[in-house]
């Protein structure tokens, strides 16, 4: 009996879930890095208009710099492993190329894989003495 080959759709299921969990988490980042941006903006506003002082506007500097670099490594962790998320499904997916196979009078015929050709060995040169 001839079978070809199945997908494990459970797996495959999973991979996409976790694909579209992180996919969330990166927008989830990006839109919290945004409100920063736009907190600090409305910031160095009220220090152009002088509601606060210089220090107080260094002091947000700081902890502004330290919260995107925090949500920027963030993003950065989410994207290699969606990256890697993505890899695995390309592979489950390859490996699902049908198998050639062919009905005849005397039965089934093919499932063979190309058999890969072998490297062309160099050939050694003798030198005359």
């Amino acid at each position: 009996m001839v079978q070809t080959k199945k997908m494990n759709e459970n797996f495959f299921v999973k991979l996409q879930k976790e694909l579209t969990t992180i996919g969330e988490l990166i927008r989830a980042r990006q839109d919290e890095k945004q409100s920063i941006l736009n907190e600090f903006d409305l910031e160095s506003k009220r220090f152009f208009f002088g509601k606060i002082s210089q220090r107080a506007l260094a002091a947000s500097v700081k902890k502004t710099n330290l919260e995107l670099q925090r949500l920027d490594k963030d993003i950065r962790e989410a994207i290699k492993r969606a990256r890697s998320l993505s890899n695995r499904e390309m592979k489950l997916i390859g490996d699902q190329a049908p198998i050639g196979y062919r009905a005849t009078i005397s039965g089934i015929t093919g499932g063979d894989k190309k058999k890969k050709k072998a490297p062309a060995k160099k050939k050694t040169v003798k030198k005359k003495k």
